[in-house]
């Protein structure tokens, strides 16, 4: 394998292998905790501009399948690991992980000190990096890591949304409008396994042709980026209020949120993996929930909106979910249809349905 380094803007350097295509990648560089579901994790829209290191150490044991992707391809910048299994064993496997770097064009390092790294990102925040080849002397590969995109100032939606309608579950009891800003398929196969007829459509569609559709309920999925620059799908939230029933999931919670007026802000090094206890205060039930996000709703935005808190991260008592007191809409900053992950917070979806019912 070829040497390669992993270069981060506040100056740490980790020398490792290259697998993967065999491209220089930029991007900011968040880490994972999950154990299992890498496959979920790089086709993810959500992860679109950013290098993903995961902090299970054996990446890649069970190979790659046919039945465990979020999206038609993967959209990570870069993937780092400790240590990647060469010869995977699983009886669905249909290739390896390297394999399916290399053929989607994503740059990976491997045999890298991940705990080191993950310490320093939490001590840190997040930071941009690249996974590069180049001989070039620290200082410039330094300097060339600050100058790799970060998540904010730019639309990153728009890249990963569809660019068609498209349909599915025709003739089912509810029809839902997702609202497509990097949804992963999981959202959509758990309206379709309650009874929902799906109609996805691209995150620029106009108010009028989602309610031309004469939806039962509106579903406004996760996705990429700043929502600060995504504020063109906050304002279409804010004209359907009151005309549909809306259920807004990671990104869909934040918009959901900017188009309400509350404000949101970026976390320290965010929250990404599939054991993120979130507490219920309608129950006080703690439920374990896989997570993948950067940002956040300020809590004390919401003190003069009709909206009341309804989860909180255990952890770091971040908003989790809300409701709005007036009108038929609420959302959660987790993801309820995991994949990877827990699956205890299915409930909300049969909690959108009683909404459209």
């Amino acid at each position: 394998m070829k040497k390669a380094k992993l270069v981060l803007e506040e100056g740490s350097i980790f020398t490792g292998e290259l697998f993967g295509a065999e491209e220089e990648s930029a991007g900011e560089i968040v880490f994972n905790t999950s154990m299992t579901g890498y496959q979920e994790i790089l086709t993810d829209p959500s992860y679109k501009g950013e290098i993903v290191c995961m902090t299970y150490p054996l990446i890649g044991n069970y190979g790659i399948n046919e039945d465990d992707f979020e999206s038609f391809k993967s959209h990570v910048n870069g993937f780092i690991v400790k240590e990647f299994a060469e010869e995977p064993e699983n009886w669905r496997l249909k290739k390896k992980l390297e394999r399916y770097l290399k053929e989607n064009g994503i740059t990976a390092i491997n045999g890298i000190d991940t705990r080191a790294l993950t310490k320093i990102l939490r001590r840190e925040g997040t930071m941009r990096g690249i996974i590069t080849t180049d001989n070039s002397s620290d200082k410039e590969l330094i300097e060339k890591a600050k100058k790799a995109p970060g998540l904010s100032g730019r639309d990153l939606v728009s890249q990963v949304s569809r660019k068609e309608v498209e349909k599915y579950g025709a003739g089912n009891k509810y029809r839902v409008v997702l609202v497509d800003c990097g949804a992963k398929d999981n959202i959509k196969n758990s309206l379709l396994a309650r009874n929902c007829e799906v109609i996805m459509v691209p995150a620029s569609t106009s108010v009028k042709k989602i309610l031309d559709y004469s939806p039962d309920g509106v579903m406004v999925s996760n996705g990429p980026g700043d929502p600060e620059d995504a504020d063109y799908v906050a304002e279409t939230i804010a004209e359907l209020l009151g005309e549909v029933p809306i259920f807004g999931i990671c990104l869909g919670h934040q918009l959901l949120g900017r188009a309400c007026g509350a404000e949101t802000y970026k976390l320290k090094f965010g929250h990404r993996g599939a054991n993120h206890p979130v507490k219920d205060l309608s129950t006080n039930r703690v439920y374990i929930t896989s997570q993948n996000h950067g940002f956040a709703i300020k809590e004390e935005s919401l003190a003069e909106l009709d909206l009341e808190l309804t989860h909180i991260n255990v952890n770091d008592q971040t908003v989790e979910g809300f409701k709005h007191q007036k009108y038929p809409a609420f959302s959660v900053q987790y993801h309820p249809e995991a994949s990877p992950g827990p699956e205890d917070s299915h409930y909300l979806f049969d909690q959108f349905v009683e909404l459209m019912s």
